[in-house]
């Protein structure tokens, strides 16, 4: 708890107030991280703690389930251990009047432990566990090209004091007197159209058919108990912001032999300060000098595989898109990659010093084609009109 009370707020450290939006969170998330980045600042130890503290705060702030328990309980709420305990299900309290039957439906799907109209036909017939959910937040670069990451899940599994049947070491079940292990007990029911046959369930086992004299002092019976996992799972690329994947055979035990159900994986993908995802595409903007873009440089383009040189020709335009084949995104269970769109940014330099400011009048002033409406000829309306279709024209 030391450490917990050590830590910034999250919505301090990403400038944000408790009632901002997710896009809002986003937005700041990724202004932080341009400001932060390593890449803008190496060698800076403070600029990349920085960075690290705002991946952690986005990691929880944009997780609806996380961010939950850190409103309600701060730091402690996000920690690993939250919520762990001791008993059979890992701190959950079974006193207070809960039923059995009704946690372990809604866990398993089905009520087989405490009666009601969602009792099956059959309580011993093999039921599939239920499936649990879990979430994960990766970076843009990870989405992009796939990578493994390893989640905590509690889940529900078989009790390993009682090897599943409910009963304290040395004992086992014994078969219900009532139904004779049936499950099953018939009644005769008298009617005007005569003697009408019934089965109904044990209301002595419940349908078991056994009945548990000394349950297990861990699972209280049950013969299941709750259990910390860790999964590695294998995030493939091109995978997308909030999308989902599954884990067969991940999720909670099955009843009577019946299969595990499964793991879900929510995915966020943390936004890049750079990077702007459009499908299996990649967009960025590149900044470059007046003098680059009029004569033409050397340069060198951030993309997802690193730096790519690049010859930015002569007289580039402010907001000219240039495009990158295949430096996109991973098409997702697919082949190919999408393409890098780089979007040219001319920076117009400010605070001129009185030299400079005469160079750039001396060049202006050897200009010949310069844009008609510029030109102060007292026809002010026609030449806004000219200007204006002539690039509608264009």
């Amino acid at each position: 708890m030391a450490m917990a009370e050590n830590k910034r707020d999250y919505y301090e450290v990403l400038g944000v107030s408790k009632t901002a939006s997710a896009d809002e969170i986003k937005k700041a998330y990724r202004r932080c991280a341009k400001q932060y980045h390593p890449d803008l600042n190496p060698g800076d130890a403070q600029a990349e703690a920085k960075f690290k503290e705002a991946n952690e705060a986005y990691e929880v702030l944009s997780d609806e389930q996380k961010k939950a328990r850190y409103d309600q309980y701060g730091h402690a709420g996000v920690d690993p251990n939250f919520g762990a305990g001791g008993g059979g299900f890992g701190g959950f309290d079974f006193g207070g009047g809960i039923d059995l039957g009704d946690l372990f439906g809604d866990l398993f799907g089905f009520g087989g432990f405490g009666g009601g109209s969602r009792r099956q036909a059959n309580p011993n017939a093999p039921r599939q566990g239920s499936t649990i959910t879990s979430n994960v937040t990766i970076s843009f670069e990870e989405a992009a090209k796939g990578c493994k990451k390893t989640v905590k899940v509690t889940k529900i599994d078989t009790c390993k004091e009682c090897g599943g049947n409910g009963c304290e070491k040395g004992t086992s079940p014994e078969t219900c007197s009532h139904c004779g292990g049936r499950g099953q007990v018939s009644q005769q029911q008298r009617t005007p159209f005569g003697v009408i046959n019934t089965s109904t369930q044990c209301p002595q086992c419940g349908g078991k058919g056994k009945i548990i004299k000394n349950p297990c002092k861990k699972c209280r019976g049950t013969g299941f108990e709750s259990k910390a996992e860790t999964v590695e799972i294998n995030i493939p690329a091109g995978i997308d912001d909030r999308q989902s994947l599954s884990v067969r055979g991940a999720g909670n035990k099955g009843i009577n032999g019946g299969p595990a159900g499964d793991l879900r994986i929510n995915v966020n993908v943390r936004p890049h300060p750079f990077f702007e995802r459009d499908g299996y595409d990649v967009w960025c903007e590149f900044t470059v000098t007046y003098a680059q873009a009029a004569l033409g440089d050397t340069v060198y383009i951030p993309t997802l595989d690193g730096k790519v040189k690049y010859d930015l020709p002569a007289g580039t335009q402010p907001g000219e898109v240039f495009r990158f084949r295949g430096r996109g995104i991973q098409q997702l269970n697919g082949r190919g990659r999408g393409n890098q769109f780089v979007k040219i940014i001319v920076d117009v330099p400010r605070n001129l010093n009185s030299r400079q400011k005469d160079l750039l009048k001396q060049f202006d002033a050897t200009l010949e084609n310069k844009p008609r409406n510029n030109v102060d000829d007292g026809d002010t309306v026609n030449d806004e009109k000219k200007g204006f279709f002539s690039k509608f024209k264009n």
